[in-house]
């Protein structure tokens, strides 16, 4: 089953997915639209290596290149001026996006250390689901040799979905990691 490709697996759950949202046209179903993955490096403002390191990792991650954020507007109480660079990301469509997500869900959640499962309460309210990850060492691409400084990322992952249950089912659908409502800590 970890073998299937997501599109795949996305196929063999649509009948599922009709039944319990109740939806009668299959095109009304939820479906990914993006995977937007971002690093905010306000530790690293005006070290230039530091974000150009992170810029390369990020692009090893995801397979495509990702462009660097610049602050919108001045902050003086955060020592911030317009125009200086504060993170990077990348956006994710079509083949990548569910490369990542395969990426994602088979090899790299499990790598994560003490993981118990993604919360079900991350949703916004219209389907999209944004979790964090504390350290990019846990992608395979990622050579730990050559890592100078450990940096956290956000997946944000967006979905057609125009509620939360519409959107967990679609994820569930993938084989996401949520944790177990049952567990007690």
């Amino acid at each position: 089953m970890l073998q299937m490709n997501m599109k795949q697996r996305y196929a063999a759950a649509t009948e599922k997915l009709q039944s319990e949202l109740g939806m009668t046209n299959s095109h009304a179903l939820p479906k990914l639209e993006k995977i937007v993955i971002s690093m905010g490096l306000g530790s690293c403002l005006g070290d230039k290596k530091k974000i150009d390191e992170a810029v390369t990792q990020l692009t090893q991650i995801a397979g495509q290149k990702a462009i660097v954020t610049r602050a919108k507007r001045s902050v003086s109480g955060f020592r911030l001026r317009e125009g200086v660079d504060v993170g990077c990301c990348v956006t994710l469509r079509r083949a990548k996006m569910f490369s990542f997500l395969s990426r994602l869900i088979c090899l790299v959640l499990p790598r994560v250390r003490d993981f118990r499962g993604l919360k079900r309460t991350a949703f916004d309210g219209r389907g999209n689901y944004s979790f964090g990850i504390s350290e990019q060492g846990v992608f395979p691409e990622i050579d730990p040799e050559r890592v100078t400084f450990s940096q956290g990322m956000n997946v944000c992952i967006v979905t057609t979905s125009q509620t939360n249950r519409g959107g967990e089912l679609l994820l569930e659908s993938f084989g996401f990691p949520f944790s177990r409502d049952e567990w007690v800590w």
